[in-house]
């Protein structure tokens, strides 16, 4: 038996996820003519409380659409270090907008990769002096997945949020797994999404859909939206189809997010019971379990050899660092396999 906690991309589409794909409305999404894609765009919209939405292939590319709407070339924007937009998005930010980053490095009190807090952004916009990039925009992730899975809390989120307001910057919300935050907190998504001008979220990975995004904000910002995506190639026709799947999603798989992460919580509890092991940015509270490896037992990608010899698929993500994620395709049982697995790793 394969257990596979590489990522939550890897979910599969349910039987009645494809019976909703199989039975959708359908029509010319270019020229807006998708009945089931307009339906998924209102309904994201409205739950994030926003004006408008638009539905893209990947969460890279609605963030590399966020990221040109709000800027121009040569401008510069603010995020983590370790965002997933700055890290494991192919250098976009660069190559399509012409835009610098200027990245900031929190920690966590473990030691690992932390949140970003207000006092790590001040003082770091550029002066209005001609010799300098023009500071446009502030990118934050919630949840962290590089920050240990984490939810951003929301007061820190909003004092964030707020600053770059009062310095003139526009705001995006990397929310490929908002969702999760939403059942972990107990706080509507469009709470979250309160303070930003755009925010992308990620119908692939724990909602079980098998592709697609969106990006939302205000009519004005996507009707800017659409003139990237397709640009950027991302511009689809009968979609309603890959629309449908999200849809399904939304209605049926949002509050079981709520077992991956209890399910995560086996596994993390198995990593503190291992010596070798430890979590590497403390408690996990989500889905992701990131595990610092210690160097004197093995590297990470030798812990990845043993587990997978066992069934166990995990993802090296450094040289000390592993990854396991929990998902809609992992029942508790096989999540207790694995436990017993990581446990006994020596």
């Amino acid at each position: 038996m394969t257990i596979d906690l590489r990522s939550d991309t890897l979910t599969q589409p349910t039987p009645a996820m494809r019976q909703a794909m199989a039975q959708a409305e359908v029509g010319d999404d270019v020229y807006g003519e998708d009945p089931t894609v307009n339906r998924l765009q209102r309904r994201i919209a409205e739950l994030l409380g926003k004006e408008a939405a638009l539905f893209t292939p990947s969460g890279t590319m609605a963030n590399q659409i966020a990221v040109g709407v709000h800027t121009s070339p040569g401008d510069e924007l603010l995020c983590d270090a370790n965002a997933h937009v700055y890290v494991w998005e192919c250098g976009g930010i660069a190559r399509l907008s012409g835009v610098t980053t200027r990245t900031i490095h929190p920690r966590s009190p473990q030691g690992g990769p932390g949140l970003l807090s207000l006092s790590e952004v001040e003082g770091l916009i550029r002066p209005d002096d001609g010799h300098y990039v023009r500071t446009r925009l502030l990118c934050l992730e919630n949840t962290h997945n590089r920050g240990g899975g984490k939810v951003h809390p929301l007061e820190q989120v909003r004092a964030l949020t707020a600053w770059a307001k009062r310095h003139g910057l526009a705001t995006h919300l990397d929310g490929a797994r908002l969702f999760n935050a939403v059942v972990a907190t107990g706080v509507p998504a469009a709470t979250w999404a309160e303070g930003f001008d755009t925010v992308s979220v990620c119908f692939s990975k724990g909602l079980g859909a098998p592709v697609g995004s969106a990006l939302v904000g205000s009519s004005e910002t996507i009707a800017r939206a659409h003139r990237l995506r397709k640009l950027f190639g991302g511009g689809m026709r009968q979609a309603g189809i890959l629309a449908a799947a999200a849809l399904y999603a939304l209605d049926h798989h949002v509050e079981r997010l709520a077992d991956d992460h209890a399910h995560a919580q086996i596994l993390a509890e198995a990593v503190e019971r291992n010596p070798h092991l430890k979590l590497e940015s403390g408690p996990v509270e989500t889905n992701l379990v990131w595990i610092e490896v210690d160097p004197s037992f093995a590297t990470a990608a030798q812990v990845v050899r043993r587990l997978k010899e066992q069934g166990v698929f995990v993802s090296a993500l450094g040289d000390q660092v592993v990854r396991a994620c929990t998902h809609l395709n992992v029942s508790t049982e096989q999540v207790r396999q694995a436990a017993r697995l990581i446990e006994q790793l020596g």
